[in-house]
């Protein structure tokens, strides 16, 4: 798995024709792309819609699928033996197995599979899933035991892996990863929390707890955005949404030289002022879209504003309306 330019494809069964929809998916899916066979389960429409993205050393594959077995075989171990993977359910019922061992312990689970050996994973109702492959020269060097991890689950329960699910979610929500840059960070937090849940220790473990809190702040950051709207937020709600300590959510705020209440005003403000230039909010007042976006204090939010902005909402919102007067129109 090389250190190359990240990528984002997205394959689904709706791209093919009805008759040969599962055909189709074995040849691209399984043969060219998993590297798997895939035999369909019951007799309902197969369908499935899977995106991958290709980041330096690490290529995530999220996505849901119909019931099937999804076999790696001896005949196709040459394909996977430089990488292990590790797939999370999300929804659904499923099993792996290899080694003779079951590798799923329920929704929020993972299995950890070796790519130099058979397996079959399964997916017994319709499901989604996130499956992580991951370069082995790159998991060795942060937990050089990671092997110990073949054969059981890691459980839902786990610090390293719930942490690693936030991450995700946060990470590919978001557009970020078309960036080589932040590609390369996101694929250097993914390994780190991938290997503290394979039971990385001692120097190592602690290099991979400094990228681990790296993840957790994005992750915190990304639940910020998706609430500013709650004129409830706060750092002891999204502490309780990721089962942390408020106070340990200010301090990874503060490391990063800001606090959790100058990033949430900050971020408020910035949604307003681009709510006010957007014509598609020209109907609403300007008290309702800095409710929309957390105010409950009309008078806070205007000298907030002009101390952040230099001009008031007034000011912003009319001289984005002078803007589009002055647009000329398009034949």
């Amino acid at each position: 798995m090389q250190d190359e330019a990240p990528r984002r494809v997205n394959i689904s069964t709706d791209m093919f024709p009805d008759q040969k929809r599962l055909a189709m998916w074995r040849e691209v899916y399984g043969r060219g792309i998993a590297h798997v066979d895939i035999e369909q389960l019951g007799d309902a429409p197969f369908h499935a819609d899977v995106t991958f993205n290709l980041l330096p050393n690490v290529a995530i594959a999220s996505g849901a699928r119909s019931p099937a077995h999804y076999r790696v075989t001896r005949e196709l171990l040459k394909d996977n033996s430089d990488i292990i993977a590790v797939s999370i359910l999300r929804s659904g019922e499923a099993s792996a197995t290899q080694f003779g061992q079951e590798l799923i312990g329920g929704v929020g689970s993972a299995s950890v599979l070796s790519g130099a050996d058979p397996s079959v994973s399964t997916l017994t109702t319709d499901g989604s899933f996130i499956t992580l492959a991951l370069s082995r020269p790159a998991i060795a060097e942060l937990a050089p035991d990671f092997e110990a991890a073949f054969g059981r689950p890691i459980p839902a329960d786990d610090p390293a892996l719930r942490l690693l699910i936030k991450y995700l979610d946060a990470v590919l929500a978001a557009d970020e990863l078309d960036h080589p840059e932040v590609a390369r960070s996101v694929s250097a937090h993914i390994l780190d929390l991938v290997a503290l849940a394979l039971g990385a220790r001692g120097e190592r473990a602690e290099a991979a707890l400094g990228g681990a809190k790296a993840a957790r702040l994005k992750a915190l950051k990304s639940d910020v955005m998706s609430m500013l709207g709650n004129g409830e937020l706060s750092s002891e709600l999204i502490a309780g949404r990721h089962g942390i300590s408020s106070r340990y959510v200010r301090k990874l705020f503060e490391q990063e030289g800001i606090s959790f209440t100058s990033f949430v005003l900050g971020e408020r403000l910035t949604r307003v002022r681009r709510m006010l230039r957007d014509s598609r909010y020209a109907h609403l007042t300007i008290a309702q879209l800095a409710h929309a976006c957390g105010f409950n204090d009309i008078s806070y939010f205007n000298r907030a504003f002009r101390r952040h902005f230099g001009a008031t909402p007034t000011d912003v919102r009319g001289h984005a309306g002078d803007e589009a007067a002055a647009t000329p129109s398009q034949p």
